[in-house]
């Protein structure tokens, strides 16, 4: 694994205060934070950086009295529900299945909410947490949490974020506007199908807003035997003329290869931001391969270069992962995890001489990794 001179986790479960969390109060079971992971970033107007982390808030005794529990947003306020144990499989400790349904029925042993935190420009440390502007749910379509954030900065005073809102009426894809990147204005729901990693690219494509997308299924079609291609989730493309109305491309994205498993499953990342590689001006996205083991997965991160003009031709990458799971660096919290071998890159700022790299590492803290621009090189 490639050794960067920065990198560490800068933003952990220990530096939240459930004293000020949106679920005070509501309810008389205690609450922990299971994970203070996958940070949105963005560039704020006075340099510094901006973490908008996913706070998943969750029950310290979710299983009681022969039932367990879920926290659901209910008409301004928090409340439990509870199922009979033998209708559920809690084999994986970020949720669980529900029997009996006919299909795949699942809760959430959290609610997730965002809490914008503000770093340092070289994002290794805190500058202040904004407790006042935290992102939680507002209505029935994410009354079980709001995931997952990714910022676009579009130009001065023009910022989008995507979210991941959940609820038993939808698996939707969220949209929030700010003009200065800490008050978020909620502008709707933009895609309403089960879509976990929609991307706004960082900029127009002859006059357009680009995003990739993750549609999910449970159904895949087989590629042709002896095709470059694996069948399964892939990252898609959709443009808008107003990043509020979105129609899918009929060409294909990027796309997991047939020749490595350590991509068998992949989503997007990282919003694509224009800068040139190796001498190559595009769309640099970086993105996750999962790799099946066990419950979840090993997660990496790669990265592929996109053209300028045609976003779905891939015109650099590499097979070879820019960031893996690091057990070093959760040493430290080994009381408090619950997963391993996951990193999921979440945000990119572009410096003069590297990029600055967030990540969540094991769905519990939030990293920072420097990348030195040498470190890419089109395959």
């Amino acid at each position: 694994m490639t050794k960067f001179p920065f990198d560490r986790l800068v933003f952990t479960p220990f530096m939240v205060d459930l004293e000020r969390s949106p679920l005070r109060g509501h309810f008389g079971a205690e609450t922990y934070v299971l994970g203070a992971f996958n940070p949105g970033m963005t560039v704020l107007p006075n340099g510094n950086l901006l973490f908008m982390v996913r706070i998943a808030e969750a029950l310290r005794q979710p299983i009681r009295d022969g039932k367990v529990h879920a926290i659901r947003w209910h008409d301004g306020g928090y409340v439990l529900d509870g199922w009979p144990l033998e209708l559920a499989d809690t084999s994986d400790p970020r949720k669980f299945l529900l029997h009996g349904g006919g299909w795949k029925i699942m809760a959430l042993t959290s609610l997730s909410w965002l809490l914008p935190v503000e770093m340092s420009p070289d994002g290794l440390n805190v500058v202040a947490i904004h407790y006042d502007k935290a992102i939680t749910p507002q209505g029935s379509f994410q009354c079980y949490g709001t995931e997952d954030a990714r910022i676009s900065r579009m130009g001065e005073g023009a910022y989008l974020m995507t979210t991941c809102s959940v609820s038993p009426e939808r698996h939707s894809t969220t949209l929030y506007s700010s003009e200065n990147g800490l008050d978020w204005h909620f502008e709707g729901i933009v895609l309403d199908h089960q879509n976990k990693d929609m991307l706004i690219f960082e900029g127009l494509v002859h006059g357009e807003y680009w995003a990739q997308t993750r549609p999910l299924g449970d159904l895949y079609f087989a590629y042709p035997p002896g095709s470059e291609w694996r069948s399964g989730p892939s990252i898609n493309l959709a443009t808008s003329p107003d990043a509020l109305h979105w129609k899918p491309r009929i060409e294909p994205g990027i796309r997991p290869h047939a020749g490595t498993a350590a991509t068998a499953r992949m989503g997007g990342g990282t919003p694509p931001i224009l800068t040139e590689i190796d001498g190559q001006r595009g769309w640099l996205t970086l993105w996750h391969g999962v790799e099946p083991k066990e419950i979840v997965g090993i997660y990496r991160t790669y990265w592929s270069l996109l053209d300028e003009n045609e976003p779905w031709k891939t015109i650099g990458g590499s097979h070879t992962p820019l960031l893996e799971p690091d057990a070093e660096l959760t040493r430290p919290l080994e009381d408090l995890l619950y997963l391993r071998d996951v990193v999921f890159t979440t945000g990119i700022a572009e410096l003069e001489d590297r990029y600055i790299v967030a990540s969540g590492e094991a769905d519990l803290a939030c990293r920072i990794t420097h990348v030195p621009k040498e470190a890419f090189r089109s395959a």
